[in-house]
């Protein structure tokens, strides 16, 4: 247990620490925000600093950081050092940036400012990438949420309609539909600070059952510094990709500019962005301790997390609310693993909107304009909810984590153009580039496919590749120069 309350510790003194050094190397100011001078009353809206916050905090988390905790408690608590490194030097600032150089830029979304940055061939690609891949999530956080009410309403008794997927998934969507269209603050504004409070109350609660209740003996990181995945599956590098949201998520730079387009000062960049991912972080501390505390352990491996897992993750929350908080925690579960994937849908479909709007400078002050952006990606999202989009969505952690990656470098070139440090955001650019270029040469869905290369080939490409994009960037910023 020491060792958990220790990474906890770093977690909160990185947020005022780091984060102040990643926020006086910004240099916010107090000029006037894109939600003060462009204000249009339905993206650009001035909220209070504690609802961006819990906004900001919903976008980015929903059930990410559970879902993804749980599976890397997989290989132990060694997953504890990811969570809290990845949050505070990566993760954190990865959001940061993409927040802040959004609203430096109008509150331009990510293809955008990252074709400002990098180029217009990579805002091209960022464009297009942008969008399908928010329109499958949110399509995804659409057919999930609605399967889970049918299975909670026949758990119930209930019949007819109640048991229909077809009908919620129409319900959903429709819902998906009014938050995408109409002002943030309207629905948005008003119910994602509630369940942002409850999804905090739910790891609050976790944590506080395995603290509490002397049947639970977490296990400590320095007795236990060692692969404990029961599959033999290596830490380099699926473990930094299965843990994305609560360490570091390319999805969250998708999500960024929604706030970025509804504070009222730069100064509250830190809390909003900065913050909310630690708070991430904390929330995946608390659920990767509950994985490696609550289940068997044989032989070093965590095969009863396995086990548990393998009868579904929401099933897997539900058990664990359960063992930590009895009754209360299945209430709390059963909220969270229905509101929480709808929450993350709707502004992926917003951001998706967004994207689009900036692509081809439609102005969405007016009912008309955003019709015509909304009624075909609701379509799409209908249409691909009706496929077995299993296998694209297996690809979903290597692009989410590559995302993260260009952001990075988008942001290293934002603060070599302004004469700023570059190394903040450099430095976990190169990184991540060795993560997902590693993944990619290993994973069974990636180039694994097709090649079983050796594990020690693999890790020197990944460290070829980081070196090559560190080289080019550097490259760049001596052409730059002259």
């Amino acid at each position: 247990m020491v060792s958990f309350f220790l990474c906890l510790a770093f977690l909160i003194v990185g947020y005022f620490t780091y984060g102040k050094l990643v926020e006086n190397i910004f240099g916010p100011d107090d000029r006037e925000t894109p939600a003060v001078t462009i204000n249009d009353g339905v993206d650009y809206v001035v909220l209070p600093q504690w609802k961006l916050f819990l906004i900001q905090l919903l976008n980015i988390a929903g059930l990410g950081p559970i879902f993804g905790a749980l599976q890397g408690a997989l290989w132990g608590p060694v997953v504890f050092l990811w969570i809290c490194f990845g949050t505070i030097f990566a993760g954190a600032v990865h959001d940061f940036f993409s927040g802040m150089v959004s609203e430096r830029n109008k509150g331009a979304s990510v293809a955008e400012i990252t074709g400002i940055y990098l180029g217009p061939v990579m805002k091209t690609i960022m464009r297009v990438f942008a969008v399908v891949l928010l329109v499958m999530v949110g399509t995804v956080f659409a057919v999930g949420p609605a399967g889970l009410i049918v299975k909670l309403c026949s758990e119930a008794g209930a019949s007819g309609i109640m048991l229909n997927a077809t009908f919620w998934l129409t319900v959903v969507l429709i819902y998906y539909f009014l938050a995408t269209f109409i002002s943030i603050d309207k629905i948005i504004g008003k119910i994602y600070p509630l369940f942002g409070i409850c999804l905090i109350i739910m790891a609050v609660g976790v944590a506080g059952g395995m603290v509490v209740s002397p049947e639970f003996q977490m296990p400590e990181l320095w007795d236990n510094f060692t692969n404990m995945h029961p599959k033999g599956t290596p830490i380099w590098a699926f473990m930094f990709i299965t843990v994305a949201c609560g360490a570091i998520s390319g999805f969250h730079a998708t999500q960024s500019p929604l706030m970025a387009r509804c504070m009222k000062s730069e100064r509250q960049g830190r809390f909003v962005f900065y913050g909310a991912m630690v708070s991430e972080g904390i929330i995946a501390l608390i659920w990767a301790a509950a994985g490696c505390t609550l289940y068997e352990v044989t032989n070093g491996q965590s095969t009863g997390l396995l086990a548990n897992l393998a009868s579904g993750q929401s099933a897997a929350i539900y058990d664990v609310c359960s063992q930590t908080m009895g009754g209360i925690g299945v209430a709390l579960a059963m909220l969270g693993v229905i509101a929480c994937p709808i929450t993350s849908g709707d502004t992926a479909f917003r951001s998706a909107r967004l994207v689009l709007a900036d692509w081809f400078n439609i102005p969405q002050a007016s009912y008309k304009n955003r019709l015509m952006l909304c009624v075909p990606l609701l379509l799409a999202g209908a249409f691909i909810s009706q496929l077995d989009y299993t296998i694209v969505w297996r690809y979903f952690s290597w692009t989410n984590q590559t995302l993260a990656m260009i952001v990075l470098w988008m942001a290293s070139m934002y603060l070599f153009l302004e004469k700023k440090n570059f190394w903040l955001t450099a430095v976990p650019a190169t990184f991540m580039s060795a993560v997902s270029s590693t993944y990619f040469c290993m994973a069974p869905e990636c180039l694994g496919l097709v090649v079983k290369l050796p594990v020690s080939v693999a890790y020197i490409i990944g460290i070829v590749v980081a070196i090559l994009f560190l080289s080019l960037f550097l490259r760049a910023t001596k052409k730059a120069r002259a």
